[in-house]
């Protein structure tokens, strides 16, 4: 028998240590490997990420295990953020989208040895809110590699926080890792007034040995464009009719399920939907405010994370943001969130999940 839930109705509590315990690839990336990437021929620099990647991973050796995550740890030598051939700590994975940067970070992030973490830059800066900056550097000097995904930066106080925390996980040794649709030195243009902290981005941008990773987009390479909005009202009749009884279907309608968003915090969407196996939406209309298309960003990140098919009534995903936004500073973020709820749509069509 169908499980029913709402995510309309869902306000999941999560605590740091639980947090912590979430920084590792989503289900979508859970045994994926070099091996399992396949390149573009037609683009070598796809295939010469995966080199770079694994020369990356053979110069890691583990750090020192200490008394757990909260205990006071031993300062690592400084080494102002470079390896012994004066080279950045960091790899920096810039390319447009679908070009396989998650599966290659994650891919990293299998071959790494030691204690590493994985998350997307909010959540990192959710951990920063929920630990403090001090205690966050204090655990994360212990990892072997930190891994960023899709770095951006939103405003100001995001740029001096990720400098400073880049600098010292750098400094203290920790191997980084990130990836982008901007290059280092470009972060933050047409979100604020990046011109005025220049030298927070070049901080930001000395830890990183850029890597350029250029192609199509894999989610839609060759296939057909995104199936039809079926129609409302039988939403929910669809779902059931192209998945098994024994799935847990969230049905909301999408005013009920934005509403929700803007009151639960980001950092706590992984939660919310971490026991659905399918997204079902009434009357999907195109989001006309920036707060809430930022927030809707973030949910289609654990969408896709977790490979949650969708089927849904109402505006097509290709209108989800007005077309301002979609010229606008966050262009980058809903290009990315169209691009993954149109897979996670095809998906629901097909009545199937593929990575």
């Amino acid at each position: 028998m169908a499980e029913i839930v709402a995510l309309s109705e869902r306000n999941p509590q999560v605590s740091s240590e639980e947090l912590l315990a979430g920084f590792h690839p989503s289900y979508r990336f859970g045994e994926v490997s070099f091996d399992t990437y396949i390149p573009d021929p037609a683009h070598p620099s796809q295939a010469g990420a995966v080199d770079r990647l694994r020369e990356f991973a053979s110069t890691m050796t583990p750090a020192k295990k200490s008394g757990g995550f909260f205990s006071k740890f031993k300062r690592k030598p400084k080494n102002a953020g470079k390896n012994g051939n004066g080279q950045p700590n960091g790899i920096y994975l810039d390319g447009g989208f679908g070009v396989g940067k998650t599966h290659l970070l994650a891919s990293l992030w299998h071959a790494a040895p030691g204690r590493k973490a994985f998350g997307t830059f909010v959540e990192y800066t959710n951990l920063v809110g929920a630990l403090s900056f001090t205690t966050t550097v204090e655990v994360l000097k212990e990892y072997t590699l930190v891994c960023i995904d899709e770095f951006e930066l939103d405003d100001p106080g995001d740029t001096v926080l990720m400098s400073r925390l880049m600098r010292e996980l750098s400094d203290a040794g920790v191997k980084l890792a990130a990836t982008s649709n901007t290059l280092p030195g470009a972060l933050g243009e047409g979100r604020f007034a990046a011109q005025d902290f220049k030298r927070e981005i070049q901080v930001l941008s000395d830890q990183f040995e850029t890597v350029r990773i250029d192609g199509e987009d894999y989610r839609h390479r060759g296939l057909e464009r995104a199936p039809e909005p079926v129609a409302v009202g039988k939403e929910l009749e669809t779902a059931k009719a192209n998945f098994p009884d024994d799935e847990v279907f969230a049905f909301d309608d999408w005013g009920a399920l934005t509403k929700n968003l803007s009151r639960v915090h980001p950092s706590r969407y992984r939660e919310m939907v971490k026991d659905v196996d399918v997204l079902v939406l009434s009357n999907v209309s195109t989001i006309t405010e920036q707060a809430m298309a930022l927030r809707f960003v973030v949910l289609a990140d654990r969408l896709y994370d977790k490979d949650v098919p969708v089927i849904a009534s109402g505006a097509p995903f290709e209108e989800l943001f007005t077309e301002d936004m979609m010229a606008g500073g966050y262009m980058k973020k809903y290009f990315r969130t169209v691009s993954r709820m149109t897979a996670l749509a095809r998906e629901g069509h097909l009545g199937e999940k593929a990575l």
